[in-house]
């Protein structure tokens, strides 16, 4: 049992390092890239079906979007923290310590869920409120909320699992652990809205029940194979691995949290212009999430050949790769980004035909096209700069986009230009973002090629 174990670790170990980069991340990529598609798609179906309902509606379930974006930074916080560091440790041929690092990480995560639903049920309004809720949207909102929250235990947990599985080259496992969770999703939601007449309380009940669906068949496929098998007794809470966690996710926890802030503050610049406008903007951020979930599964299908190969000592791959993804990457965003800034009107439709919604979106739409080839390097640089362990460089590239330089704008931006500077804030920060992933990407890289 233990030669045939062994046996394994060895294939692993010659697979990761001496297959053809292109290759192995393509192999890699494609059922990451999936399981990134299956998300936004779930994401976005509430949007879709919800918005069958009414503007109030859409706008209710845009608001509540931020709360879990909370819930899903801290599940990359404790996964993706986790998953580079027990790569790394695979690499280095260290299984024992691999093993601890992922029951703690897991453990961790399900601690600060329960501590994020229950602090959130008992202070539901002011949250619904906190996010932006006015007037006729704060009933929506609440209801969709309480729901959504007590799910925080199995959202954070599945988040982390998967990103283990990743990390240990099992993507397989991975995309079939969310695709039963979305698939579920997708067919409680008409049936809860609308055939049970439970509106926007059923959405997000169609949400959790796809949630706690994919933690435990993500849970039975850690099971499986080479793959670490998640013990309690391998649980270690203490300060070695909280270190190692937040060195590794806290560029994650930087790119998430920053992404949720930015998300109420642009839901609280638009609610100036009434729930038509949050609404739009809703619509437009669903949408660039699908498009540029394509590119971060790419990407996380570089993220294990980075970090194994960075932890073996084999480091022209880890470049390799980069520019691998780089390249392709910013190919794809760009066909996305013609087509986006064609069809805006069209896609905004597609979710909420009101033509208030659609005079907004598509505007912020054409924007975010225009930027939207630049973010295969902001996003490959960030992940490949948090997979080597550069915990503060990869936070700064992390926070750039979403927080260094999106929260000054959507504060500035809008007073000058009023509507009009809430639609380009996104664009303009990921600009601006580019010229700071560039420099730390080449300081990395030439370190690798020396």
């Amino acid at each position: 049992m233990t030669h045939n174990a062994d046996s394994k670790a060895a294939e692993r170990y010659r697979d990761m390092t001496e297959t053809p980069v292109p290759r192995l991340i393509t192999r890699l990529s494609i059922p990451t890239i999936i399981s990134m598609l299956v998300t936004a798609i779930y994401n976005a179906a509430d949007t879709f079906f919800v918005g069958r309902i009414s503007t109030e509606a859409t706008a209710a379930v845009g608001l509540a979007f931020s709360a879990m974006a909370v819930i899903q930074a801290l599940g990359f916080f404790c996964g993706q923290g986790s998953g580079n560091y027990l790569s790394r440790m695979l690499g280095a041929g260290k299984q024992e310590e691999a093993e601890k690092m992922a029951a703690t990480g897991l453990a961790l995560s399900m601690i600060l869920g329960v501590v994020v639903a229950a602090a959130s049920v008992l202070n539901i309004r002011q949250l619904a409120e906190f996010l932006g809720a006015r007037g006729g949207t704060v009933e929506e909102t609440v209801s969709y909320l309480r729901i959504i929250v007590l799910g925080a235990p199995f959202m954070m947990g599945q988040f982390v699992i998967n990103n283990q599985l990743r990390y240990q080259g099992s993507a397989m496992y991975a995309m079939v652990g969310l695709l039963c969770g979305a698939i579920l999703n997708i067919a409680l939601d008409p049936l809860l809205i609308f055939g049970f007449g439970m509106g926007v309380t059923g959405a997000a009940l169609a949400t959790v029940s796809g949630q706690i669906i994919s933690f435990f068949v993500l849970l039975a496929g850690s099971m499986h194979g080479v793959n670490i098998h998640l013990n309690i007794r391998n649980v270690r809470l203490n300060g070695h691995f909280i270190v190692q966690i937040i060195n590794g996710g806290i560029p994650a926890l930087f790119r998430q949290g920053l992404a949720a802030v930015a998300t109420v503050l642009l839901n609280r610049a638009a609610g100036v212009y009434g729930h038509a406008a949050i609404a739009g903007m809703s619509v437009t951020t669903r949408v660039t999430m699908f498009v540029s979930s394509a590119l971060i599964g790419f990407g996380q299908g570089y993220q294990p050949v980075c970090s194994f190969n960075y932890g073996a000592e084999k480091k022209e791959r880890v470049r390799e790769g980069y520019f691998f993804c780089v390249r392709y990457g910013t190919i794809f965003l760009t066909v996305m980004a013609v087509f986006c800034f064609i069809f805006s009107p069209q896609i905004i439709a597609f979710f909420r035909n009101d033509p208030e919604v659609i005079a907004v979106g598509k505007v912020a739409l054409r924007w975010q096209a225009a930027a939207l080839p630049l973010l295969a390097c902001i996003v490959i640089t960030n992940m490949m700069l948090q997979s080597i362990g550069k915990g503060v460089k990869a936070s700064i590239t992390a926070s750039a986009r979403s927080g260094i330089f999106f929260i000054p704008l959507i504060l500035i931006l809008p007073r000058i230009f009023g509507l009009p500077g809430v639609e380009m804030t996104q664009a303009v920060a990921d600009i601006l973002s580019v010229s700071v992933s560039i420099p730390l990407a080449a300081m990395e890289l030439r370190k690798m090629k020396q």
